[in-house]
């Protein structure tokens, strides 16, 4: 068992406190939250990660990127969860875990964090904060300032990206910057994280249209070119996370498209023509190998699933408002191309004919698969 897994899930039960949504189970969305507390070590002021079968703890602190990752989800659980008392229990911890994340030196750490950040500073109001120095506000600065720090020194015409070569859930990243600088109206985060998105969606994307998430046989490379394999869910659902955030702040059709291409990554529109998501069962595959998929149906892959799901659905209400005359942001009708950082969303009246559906997959190509409808089992208890 691993508390990045339960972190995940944990992210799924806040997304299913939105609008519209079915919510998990008070027993389930407390066996995630218990397990977090559980993972929390006092005496070294970190989240542990792994537990054996056995229930013994395979180490004394996780890694930066696991820790991170829980105060992601404990951020945005104080702010969406249903239970007024876990918002208390999730903010309370999360304050508890966030003085250790100075020293981190992950890039996915300060970006996981941000992300954490941006959903506890939402949630308290300063004068709730039990910091005397704000430190939510000055080490939400930290982190950001510290991507742009790394992006400015690597990044070239050619090679738009944070690092020399790509890694995992690469796409949070832009993601967390993108959202920092809305939060905090503070431009050239969004620039930084619009810019470094733009090239990692093109980078992303086949001749052929289709998806194409950065495999892992790429990982470490120097400034190459990615692999084509072996590809994992993770990435779709991160790509999907940070157009969503960047349609918000950049008023472009063109993130909803990629985020539709990632969606249907899931469903079969990829390398292989080979769907990830067995409906009939609710399970995703933990990715694809050349020539094959792996067959092989982790939790990580589920939730993964699940969390693009929950976007893509966010997407869509956001887009379409279920009345005849709707507010919903000015991408739908392809804006001038200068962002609006000030409020991160621009809003237009227009006339609707008729209700969104709850979500469909994107529209029909030549290799589509069956569109993923609400209330379908992949999204209901089985997949849980």
């Amino acid at each position: 068992y691993c508390i990045d897994d339960n972190a995940r899930a944990l992210l799924v039960a806040c997304a299913l406190s939105n609008p519209d949504e079915t919510p998990l189970s008070e027993a389930m969305t407390g066996r995630f939250a218990s397990f977090i507390q559980h993972a929390w070590n006092p005496e070294t002021k970190h989240f542990r990660n792994f537990l054996s079968f056995d229930r013994c703890w395979l180490e004394a602190s996780g890694s930066e990127d696991s820790h991170a990752r829980t105060m992601w989800a404990l951020g945005e659980c104080a702010r969406s969860d249903l239970s007024a008392s876990r918002r208390r229990w999730a903010a309370a911890l999360f304050m508890e875990a966030l003085p250790v994340s100075e020293q981190f030196k992950s890039p996915r750490a300060w970006a996981f964090a941000l992300l954490g950040l941006d959903g506890f500073c939402a949630a308290v109001p300063p004068a709730r904060r039990a910091s005397a120095d704000s430190m939510p506000e000055r080490l939400r600065v930290l982190f950001a300032d510290k991507l742009m720090s790394i992006f400015a020194l690597v990044a070239t015409d050619n090679w738009t990206w944070f690092e020399t070569g790509l890694a995992y859930d690469n796409a949070r990243l832009p993601q967390a910057l993108i959202a920092t600088g809305l939060a905090t109206q503070t431009s050239r985060y969004v620039d930084a994280g619009i810019r470094s998105l733009r090239w990692l969606t093109a980078l992303q994307t086949t001749p052929a249209g289709l998806f194409r998430p950065i495999g892992t046989d790429s990982f470490g490379e120097h400034q190459k070119r990615p692999h084509p394999f072996d590809q994992q869910p993770l990435e779709a659902t991160a790509t999907i996370a940070a157009c969503f955030v960047a349609w918000r702040a950049d008023a472009r059709r063109q993130w909803i498209g990629h985020a539709e291409r990632a969606f249907a990554w899931f469903l079969g529109d990829n390398d292989l023509s080979i769907p990830l998501v067995d409906l009939e069962t609710g399970s995703c595959r933990d990715g694809l190998h050349p020539g094959r998929a792996n067959e092989n149906r982790g939790g990580e892959s589920v939730v993964s699933y699940l969390l693009a799901l929950g976007e893509m659905r966010q997407m869509a209400r956001v887009s379409y408002n279920h009345t005849k005359s709707a507010i919903y942001p000015a991408t739908e009708l392809e804006l001038a191309d200068t962002p609006n950082y000030s409020s991160g969303e621009r809003f237009v009246t227009s006339h609707v004919s008729e209700p969104a559906s709850a979500l469909s997959a994107p529209r029909p190509g030549p290799r589509s698969r069956a569109p993923v409808q609400a209330g379908h089992r992949a999204a209901g208890s089985q997949a849980h």
